[in-house]
This record gives structure tokens, sequence and C-alpha cells, in this order.
């Protein structure tokens, strides 16, 4: 993470889902704004004059959206991708009415006007969302603005080529919308040589020149390092800006934005023959000493995920299950009574980044982030 220390580079985030002091907390979660606008302006660099957005769904990937994106647009993102209709609400409300919000999951039946209320671009996935909007478009009496998405080959969400060919023949089909952008996305772009990408690249420019003139958008996080031709007018990365690696089978060239620590409530010696946490999945082979530690599974960490904590650097194996809201770890390589009640040991953070945890769990860094729950102690550096 970024540098940074006093309390004028940091600042608590309180609401009624946390607790009210760090004190009253079981463990704290520590995001970095100035690691996450750095990696804002890596990603710029590779981009070159390409426009970069920010996309802050599952409120800015577990990290606080508000807090993500207002940091995001203070370093110049006028831009941003949400995938629900109440996260863009939510987003417009913090961030005002300037910055573009688009809803990447389209808007649902019955709830366009409140789209329009909250000034949001909806992202048209189908023909059914086109209609829906062009008619709530008549009623409003001006033009909407939109995304077009079009299905390249992820067959997830966007507009199949028969949609596109069916629209791009009927002369009304985007009367009162006021088309802003056509994209699609990658299936593959975490793996440059996977033929999908070439595939997708051709089939998102045939469907794309049937549309509307519009920017145009493709690159996810790793699709901005596929190269100058991926970039068209405008990126849009999301686990990159939180430090999650978009080129995993080379160094990350991300800064880690998150650090979470957790509290220490008890610590014991045991004999050889304990049995340790539910179903003594684990059972001392010899004498050792323990501390139980203030997270678990209701906080987000995965049961999957049975690794080590690290303190001062020294590696504290997981002994037996997670619990809903407890860890045990084996503390016998540090001196006796160098961990005491209340001491911090680190679970995320420069001994173990998001997507090292994830591997432990045999997941993704997206997960990992996207799971860390609401009983934190909320700190933002760098806002």
């Amino acid at each position: 993470m970024s540098s940074a220390s006093g309390k004028s580079q940091r600042q608590a985030h309180e609401t009624s889902s946390q607790p009210i002091s760090e004190a009253a907390a079981g463990a704290i979660l520590t995001i970095d704004l100035g690691a996450l606008c750095e990696n804002y302006r890596r990603l710029k660099v590779l981009l070159g004059g390409v426009a970069c957005a920010g996309v802050v769904k599952a409120d800015g990937y577990g990290l606080g959206g508000a807090e993500v994106a207002g940091a995001l647009a203070a370093e110049g993102c006028d831009t941003f991708f949400v995938a629900h209709l109440a996260e863009g609400i939510l987003l417009r409300t913090a961030l005002g009415s300037r910055p573009a919000i688009y809803v990447l999951n389209g808007i649902q039946p019955g709830a366009e006007g409140e789209a329009v209320e909250a000034e949001l671009n909806a992202v048209i996935n189908s023909t059914g969302q086109l209609a829906a909007w062009r008619a709530r478009a008549k009623r409003a009496g001006r033009k909407l603005k939109a995304a077009i998405q079009v299905d390249s080959g992820m067959s997830r969400l966007g507009m199949p080529l028969a949609e596109v060919e069916a629209i791009a023949a009927d002369s009304h089909a985007f009367d009162g919308i006021d088309v802003a952008l056509v994209m699609s996305h990658l299936a593959c772009a975490d793996e440059p040589e996977h033929p999908a990408n070439e595939r997708q690249w051709l089939e998102f420019e045939r469907l794309r020149k049937m549309l509307p003139e519009a920017r145009v958008s493709l690159a996810n996080s790793s699709g901005i390092f596929l190269g100058p031709a991926f970039h068209f007018d405008l990126a849009r990365p999301g686990a990159a800006l939180y430090g999650i690696n978009p080129t995993p089978s080379e160094p990350n060239p991300m800064l880690p934005v998150v650090r979470l620590q957790a509290k220490v409530i008890q610590t014991r010696s045991l004999q050889e023959g304990a049995g340790v946490g539910y179903g003594h999945a684990f059972r001392a082979a010899g004498p050792l000493r323990a501390a139980t530690i203030s997270l678990g599974y209701a906080d987000g960490w995965h049961r999957r995920a049975a690794s080590a904590a690290w303190f001062e650097g020294v590696r504290l194996p997981f002994l037996g299950r997670v619990s809903m809201d407890s860890i045990i770890l084996d503390i016998s390589a540090l001196p006796l009574g160098r961990l005491a009640e209340g001491d911090l040991v680190e679970l995320l953070g420069p001994s173990q980044s998001v997507d090292d945890a994830a591997g432990h769990a045999g997941t993704i860094g997206y997960e990992i982030l996207t799971s860390l729950g609401p009983r934190f102690y909320r700190t933002y550096l760098n806002g």
C-alpha cells in the first residue's frame, strides 16, 4: 500500500452498519485510496489518450462505492459503471449530477422512471430493454442516453447477432434514444493467448458497425493489457483498480489497496493430543502455543481459505477449521508473550495479497474482496 501516516491522512468510515469505534470492532479493514488512484493513473498511462472509466459495482468491490468513486472522480474519472439500478441511485446521490453512471444489468421492467429520475444511463442488453427505454423516452418527452451492449461471445449479457440485425433494420429502433456507447465484454482477457480474445474482437467489430455511431468500449482490466487494438474509445477497469492482478501469469503491475487485520482475543498453551476447533480437524502433535483471533466466515473469510496470518513478518498457520467468528492460529514461532490480547495480526496486506488469499481458497481475488463483511472498522487512507 502507498505510504501514509498521521490523522490528516486517515479517515474512519463509520455507519450504522459497523462498530462505532475501532476499539469495539474485532478486525480492521484499511483501504488506501491513494493506491487506488495510483492504479487508475497507471492504467491511464497504458491507455494513452483513451478514456478510462471506473467500475464500482458491488459497493466498489466491497470497499465502499461512494468512497472509491469519490476518489476516482477527484482523479478525473467522469464515467462509472454499476451492476444494479439501486447501486446507481446511491452512487448518484454520492457523486452529484456531473459523472455519467451506467447500469450494466440494464433497467428492470417498471423501474425505468427511477433510472430517469436519478439521471442514470441504461446499458441495453436486449430488444425488450430497448423498447422499454424508448417508451420511457417518449413519456419523458426527451432523448435518454444509453449504451448498447452486444454479445461478442461471452453468452452472458448483450444482444446476439440476430437482435442486432433486427434493430439495425428498424428505422425507429432508436427513436428517443441517444446512443452514447456501444460495448461488449471479454470472457478470457486474463489469458492473453486464448483464441477467444481475437474471435470476440472480430465479432465485436462486425456487430458495432451495424449500430449508430458512438463511443466504443471493449476492454476490462485485463483487456487493457491486450494492447491498443482492444482499447477503442473507453476502457472499463474494475479489479485492477483494487489491486487484483490483471495479468495473472506475470507480476502484478498494480499497487495493493487493502489491508485486513484481526485482533487477538485469547492465547493459550496446548499439550500433545489436544483437539483444536470444530470436529477436532487438527490435533496437536506436540506442545504448541495458540491464539484465537476475532475473524471468521461471518466476516467473509472463507472456510476454504485455511492459510495463515502474519505478525511482524512471522507466519502464523491456521489450526483447524475457520469458525463463524474466530480462527485459531499456531503462534509457536513467536517468542513467549510476544503476542497478547488486543494485538493485530495481518490477513491481507504486505505478507499476503488478495490474490494469494484467493489461491488458498481456490477462488479469485474478486470473491475475496466482495465477500468482506460489514463488521470491520473501516479506515480510508489518503482520501
